[in-house]
Parts: C-alpha cells; structure tokens; sequence
C-alpha cells in the first residue's frame, strides 16, 4: 500500500490494485493507547485494514492527517498499572466508607416495625421444618427478662425469643429484636444464671443494632464485588440459608460489646452476672481447642480465654428467673 494524491492505494501482491481510499473516508478505529494495532476502516464498507508494522504506521500517520492516531506512542504500562491501581483502591475506600458510615449511622433509623418484619422473615427461612418450642409458662419467662434488659438499655421495643427444639449449642439475633434459642443451650447450661448471661449478650446484639448493620455491610460488600467483576459473584447472600449466617455473622468488634452491654444490663438490674463467663468455661471445659485463638486474626469472634477475663464477675446478685420460671424455661419444650 502507498498514499497517492489524496488516495490510499492497496496493491495485491502482483502489484494489482485492490483498493483505493479517499483519505476524507478513512478513519481509525480507537488508538494506539488501549490496542496496539488498532484498525483502519473505511466508510461505507465493512472492510478494515491493520498494520503490524508499527514504522509503517509511524509514515502512515505522518502522511494522512486522517490517521494521524497510528502514531501516537503508547503509554508505558507501568504507569497504566498504578493509575488504574490508585484508582481502584480510591473506589474500594470510597465505596466502603459509604458502606460503614451507613450501616452504623443510616440503617438504625430504618423504621422497626421494618426491622422486625425482616427478622421474622429472616427467622423462617433459617429454622425451615424445626419445631418451636411452644410452652407458654417458659417463654413468658426468658420473653421477661429479654424486655427487662432490652428496656434497661433504653431500648424502645418489643424483643421477642422463640426457641428452636435440638441445636446447635446455639442463640444468635436477627434485624428487629428477634431472638433465637435453641432448647440444648438450655438444657446444658448448668444454672439459669448462664442463661442469663447468654440472654444478656444477644439483647447487646439487639440495642447496638447488630443485624441489621451486618447484613447492611455483607450486601454493601456483595455489591462492591458485583462492581469489581463485573456483575459475576456466586454469593446469593439472600437466596440461602448459609448465606444468611454469613451475612448475619457477628465481627469480634460486635461480640465484644455485646458481651460487655450484657455484663452491664444484668449488674444494672442488680442479677447475677457472672452467667457470660461461666458459660464460656464451660465451653472451653467440652472443647479445650479455641477456635477463634486459632484462626487468629482471620477469627470473626475474640478468643474464648479474652472473653472470659473481660466478662468474669463475682457470683453475687439475685437469680435472673425464679425456681419455678426456670423450671418452666427448662420443660418449655415439653
């Protein structure tokens, strides 16, 4: 090929004339910045031509001021690399800026009647086919004392605790005061003063607003990774029950105010306090082996052996339930 008064000529290889392109009817197709042979096109037709030869496209540019982006030099790819680099990091800490300012500040004033709908919600889709324990004696009792914590904290709504028959050896909080127990943390316990405390760490959970700042944070980091690949994630967080626990999942920032609030509210109403601890070493007792020790900063709660020191408390105090309201709590799936 050779410019010509005003044409481009493109020769087959026997020095036929293929083509010829009025230069006015050329165009390049992008640059030289973002591909390293970006094609010549022609108007009206589909046909395009590139040129390896990255001199030629140097005498090309200077020849037609139409292509004159051939010879454009191409940026050097480290410094692509570091201003896309600085961008994405401003995007990240931008993006999770919105995200932790709003989940601490902006997603507690979501009305409760919201809140506590979602929980319900949340709560069916976690138990599934379990039983409810339904005695009505026992939780009257626990639903007691729940509402005595919760409005010792100054908080200003109905808290309510179903109890799933079986396990896991477990209770955790969901978005508007909803509490789950399972009746085998119960029945392990040793006294109702662990119950207690137990009870007491998740009404922390409740008054903070944990849940719903955590889902607020997993969904606003889904939708982070949705940005950075484009759409492709797997994580569903709402379509499965796994991935409600994951979103639901308590940080150790969280697990250590809720034990030091729970602490507190029992002391405030003059109970006993030191349920939190013992229930821990009864913990370590069965599982000598501290996960969250273990797993170190990749942990999502503090170590047990922490939790303990911070939440020991003399066993003093009036009883948390009545003999006959811990009786009732003990049988409430009878």
């Amino acid at each position: 090929m050779r410019p010509s008064a005003g044409l481009l000529v493109i020769f087959r290889v026997d020095e036929t004339v293929l083509v010829r392109w009025p230069f006015a009817e050329l165009n390049v197709l992008g640059d030289t910045e973002h591909e390293a042979s970006p094609p010549i096109a022609h108007l009206g037709d589909d046909a395009r031509l590139v040129i390896d030869d990255p001199e030629l496209r140097r005498q090309l540019s200077l020849a037609v001021p139409q292509l004159a982006k051939l010879g454009m030099r191409q940026p050097a790819p480290l410094g692509r690399i570091v201003q896309f680099a600085v961008s994405l990091v401003a995007l990240v800490a931008l993006f999770w800026g919105a995200v932790d300012y709003g989940s601490e500040y902006a997603v507690p004033l979501v009305p409760h009647h919201l809140q506590a709908k979602l929980g319900e919600s949340v709560r069916d889709e976690l138990i599934g086919e379990k039983v409810l324990c339904r005695g009505e004696r026992g939780l009257a009792a626990i639903n007691g004392l729940a509402n005595r914590l919760a409005r010792a904290a100054g908080y200003d709504h109905e808290v309510t605790v179903h109890i799933v028959k079986g396990g896991p050896l477990n209770a955790f909080t969901l978005p508007g005061g909803v509490l789950v127990f399972y009746s085998d943390l119960i029945d392990q316990a040793t006294d109702s003063s662990q119950v207690a405390g137990v009870l007491a760490h998740e009404i922390g959970h409740a008054v903070h607003f944990h849940p719903i700042k955590g889902l607020a944070r997993q969904f606003g980091s889904e939708l982070l990774l949705r940005l950075l690949t484009g759409g492709y994630t797997d994580l569903n967080t709402l379509a499965s029950s796994g991935g409600l626990l994951l979103a639901l999942r308590n940080g150790r920032t969280f697990e250590r105010e809720a034990d030091a609030t729970g602490v507190k509210l029992l002391e405030k109403l003059g109970l006993r306090a030191d349920g939190i601890a013992s229930f821990f070493e009864q913990m370590m007792e069965k599982e000598p082996k501290d996960a969250a020790a273990i797993a170190g900063i990749w942990s999502d709660h503090p170590p047990t052996a922490e939790r303990i020191a911070a939440t020991r408390r003399p066993a003093t105090g009036k009883p948390a339930f009545s003999d006959a309201d811990w009786k009732a709590l003990r049988e409430v799936c009878r």
